[in-house]
């Protein structure tokens, strides 16, 4: 198996299913009770919250726990939103994840009024339409750190500079950068900010969300006075114990990791540019997770590539693992100009730890085999 869906979901460490597995087996104590099996899970789920913390240049209390990426996205928005009643506005941008679109979505229903910024040709948030977009009502700007289609990294301390002139908090879905590139709350300088566990190796249903010091934020969910207020309901402590171990193995492994796998991904990006006639590749050239590519393939359909290299037991995406199912035109790949019939073209593939140079060779060889075969039944031939 070639597993290029990184941007999806990751495999479980090996040393994050162990130390979940003994956690499970030894640890079973509620972390709200006074005795001592409580007591340890507490201190575990501590230990946790501060490798979190420190991998992002946080503070152990800015760090809340939640039951995904999603969760934390929705937690900031309306959060936000409710600690400022007299502000109905949202600034966002036209490339978000579903996470963020749904819940803007959300907010309009409810009588808000929210402003999608347009992006170039790259992915790239355009700042003077940020700046137009800014008013006295304006409760939060929330612009992701990196796309999860195209890779491409927005200018995130620039927004928070050009949103703080206006006193405007912001949020950042950092789902897709952290562990792929730096991601430190301070030099961003965001209100907000939203990873997830299971995009670093760690275990699916637990996320966190960054709260800096002094950020006003209403609860997500309500009921007991878990993470200290902010969000009620029995925590997922194995979940967060293994998102902590996930996060101490990607701190351990470094910046080496990363680096092989950049060029893996690169060797793999030149070798279809070189392979096959008429392929686009889309998002910046330069200013991107380099793990993360998307090509376009004119005159063929994303889905029947997908399904042609499954059987080769080689795993891409159409985009987004959450939307897949959808049979819409990718909102990212119209918002940077791409045609329907283009879009409809592109696959995304994600590179991880598992990936090596043999899997980049059997790639070379099978992709650009399938697009010939499946152009030979077509009626398009590529200049």
């Amino acid at each position: 198996m070639i597993y290029l869906d990184h941007n999806a979901t990751t495999p479980v460490d090996p040393a994050v299913a162990e130390k979940m597995a003994w956690f499970l087996r030894e640890h079973f104590g509620n972390p709200s009770s006074l005795y001592p099996i409580g007591r340890r899970v507490k201190e575990l789920m501590t230990e946790a919250r501060e490798r979190v913390a420190a991998a992002l240049g946080a503070e152990r209390g800015e760090v809340f726990f939640t039951g995904s990426g999603t969760e934390s996205d929705n937690f900031a928005v309306f959060g936000a939103l409710e600690a400022f009643p007299g502000k109905t506005e949202l600034v966002t941008s036209s490339i978000e994840h579903p996470a963020v679109i749904e819940a803007a979505k959300a907010v309009e229903a409810r009588g808000g009024r929210v402003t999608y910024l347009p992006v170039d040709a790259f992915g790239t948030v355009s700042l003077d339409a940020l700046r137009s977009a800014l008013t006295p009502k304006t409760a939060l700007v929330s612009i992701m750190h990196a796309n999860n289609e195209i890779g491409t990294i927005q200018p995130v301390a620039d927004i928070v500079r050009i949103a703080r002139e206006r006193g405007i908090p912001v949020h950042t879905d950092a789902v897709q950068s952290f562990g792929k590139i730096d991601v430190d709350v301070r030099r961003l300088g965001v209100d907000y900010l939203t990873v997830s566990a299971h995009k670093v190796y760690g275990p699916k249903g637990v996320g966190a969300l960054y709260v800096r010091r002094g950020a006003s934020i209403r609860p997500f969910l309500r009921g007991g006075r878990q993470e200290r207020g902010l969000r009620a309901g029995t925590e997922n402590t194995a979940g967060i114990v293994g998102f902590g171990e996930a996060v101490r193995v990607m701190e351990e492994k470094g910046g080496k990791e990363r680096a092989r796998i950049e060029r893996l991904a690169e060797r793999l990006k030149k070798g279809i540019e070189e392979r096959v006639p008429g392929v686009r590749f889309n998002g910046h050239p330069e200013n991107r997770v380099k793990s993360t590519l998307n090509f376009a393939f004119p005159g063929l359909e994303a889905e029947a590539i997908l399904l042609a290299l499954a059987t080769k037991e080689i795993y891409v995406s159409t985009g987004s693992a959450c939307s897949e199912e959808s049979e819409e035109v990718s909102h990212v790949l119209q918002a940077v100009g791409l045609p329907p019939e283009i879009a409809r073209s592109c696959i995304r593939m994600s590179l991880g730890r598992a990936n090596s140079e043999p899997d980049i060779d059997v790639v070379l060889k099978q992709l650009p085999e399938i697009v010939a075969k499946l152009r030979s039944i077509s009626a398009f031939h590529p200049a």
